[in-house]
């Protein structure tokens, strides 16, 4: 197996980063590539007002889902869980160490290559991992890698070294990237997910006022709570809540607000689903207590009124938008069916079921509650009372 390493502060990962490890992920054709923000650089100090190691290592792994490579992509804490300055050649021993049959290849920036030979035990670095060095602009040429790279292998006689110029690669000064958050911008050279944390963290002089967001801030600070494969659920979910919100004269931006936050405590697990709670004083029926699933539903309406002041309309959209529950409001049956019938869902009958929402917002309405208690029932699993009395509130509407 060939792993990739690409180690950094990370403060914070930018596009820069995304677009050179995903190309050097395909031109050396890895199988696996490790991302591992440094606690202590050796080489400078971090300046005032960086974000944590934690942060840094959250907003590492926000970023790395970006670069659409799936599991092959892992955040690594191995440097922050370490004492003292994180040394790559003993992150490097470790992991040989982990690995000691696999191909192990060590990612830098041309600044780094250049001084490689100055970096802390530098034979033991050359000697446990080939170098991957990539040029971060188009100016980076190779005259500048055959001086270095024709030194390390006189110096180093066992060295592998691999150098190339990135065509495009999105070139960001940390620094500059920074000053510009602190400004209010910055935006555009962060993946949405890592931007939206910032905002929420309140990093890099970040001020934003999180209970009075625009959509547009909203909408990141939104996808910064998922894991990645969740975020075109969401998205979708917005613009379905949109459409239906519009056909059947509802609020659009309670609508969007709603659907954007429906699944902020999704990837929760059951501890901490049940600690928050606990925080939220949430009462819990006898089945809620064993059923993970149905707890998002709740403690994501908590924390959108407690993080981001939803009234109670939104509050209400978000806490009953997975059982349902007799009697909704037109935003509740909005938020509910947004989230079954989203573009990205695809499962038997999901074309009828949007049809009839369509027609007839309540018909569409209690075909989805019925679909649901037929599958819960068919899987053996039980029914929430509140999705049971959901349907029979609309069947006992709809009887002449």
């Amino acid at each position: 197996m060939k792993i990739g390493i690409y180690g950094g502060t990370f403060n914070p990962p930018h596009l820069g980063h995304i677009t050179a490890a995903r190309a050097v992920f395909e031109l050396l054709k890895l199988d696996k590539l490790f991302l591992i923000p440094a606690k202590l650089p050796p080489h400078k100090m971090l300046p005032p007002g960086s974000a944590t190691p934690e942060q840094r290592c959250e907003m590492t792994r926000l970023a790395g889902e970006q670069i659409g490579l799936g599991d092959k992509v892992e955040v690594l804490d191995l440097e922050l869980r370490r004492d003292g300055k994180s040394y790559t050649s003993e992150t490097l021993t470790q992991l040989r160490e982990k690995y000691p049959d696999d191909e192990l290849w060590l990612l830098m920036g041309t600044d780094m290559f250049l001084t490689l030979q100055t970096w802390h035990d530098a034979e033991t670095i050359l000697s446990l991992a080939g170098i991957a060095a990539f040029g971060r602009t188009e100016e980076d040429t190779e005259e500048l890698f055959s001086v270095q790279r024709d030194y390390l292998y006189r110096t180093y006689p066992g060295a592998r070294i691999f150098t190339l110029t990135i065509p495009g690669v999105v070139d960001v000064s940390s620094t500059e990237l920074r000053e510009r958050l602190a400004r209010g911008g910055g935006e555009h050279e962060l993946a949405p997910a890592v931007y939206g944390y910032i905002l929420r963290q309140g990093l890099y002089g970040t001020q934003a006022d999180l209970e009075h967001l625009s959509l547009q801030k909203l909408r990141p600070v939104a996808l910064s709570y998922l894991k990645y494969k969740r975020i075109p659920h969401v998205l979708g979910t917005e613009q379905e809540a949109i459409r239906l919100a519009e056909r059947y004269g509802a609020d659009v931006h309670k609508a969007r607000v709603a659907a954007l936050l429906h699944d902020c405590t999704k990837k929760l697990d059951m501890e901490e689903q049940l600690a928050l709670c606990r925080q939220y004083q949430i009462p819990l029926d006898d089945l809620e207590r064993k059923a993970l699933k149905l707890l998002h539903a709740k403690t994501g309406a908590a924390i959108a009124r407690d993080v981001f002041g939803v009234d109670d309309e939104i509050y209400s959209a978000i806490f009953w938008h997975t059982t349902g529950k007799a009697d909704m409001t037109l935003l509740e049956k909005i938020i509910y069916l947004a989230d079954y019938i989203e573009p990205s869902r695809d499962f038997p009958g999901v074309e009828k079921l949007r049809k009839a929402c369509y027609e007839d917002l309540d018909a569409g309405l209690l075909l989805g509650l019925e679909m649901s208690v037929e599958e819960m029932e068919s899987m053996g699993n039980p029914v929430h009372v509140k999705t049971l009395e959901a349907r029979d509130y609309l069947k006992g509407q709809r009887e002449p």
